[in-house]
């Protein structure tokens, strides 16, 4: 998997969503804050592959650390 997230003027008014699809990365985040696993949200967001979701998680972990951000689409 290439591409991670997708940032477009014209999805979601640029809100940064997983790739090939409209959610956005927020809501990952959002349902871990209140307290619900990767699983449940895969599950409540079928779009999104179990290996993307934790794949973002890394990314989120790793910018923490790292130089800045890889596998991100912005628009041109």
């Amino acid at each position: 998997m290439n591409q991670l997230i997708t940032i477009h003027p014209e999805i979601q008014s640029g809100t940064p969503v997983f790739a090939n699809t409209r959610v956005p990365i927020k809501n990952l985040f959002d349902y871990i804050k209140g307290g619900h696993t990767v699983a449940e949200f895969v599950d409540d967001f079928p779009s999104v592959p179990l290996n993307q979701a934790l794949a973002v998680l890394e990314l989120a972990a790793s910018s923490i650390t790292l130089p800045p951000l890889k596998n991100v689409q912005t628009a041109d």
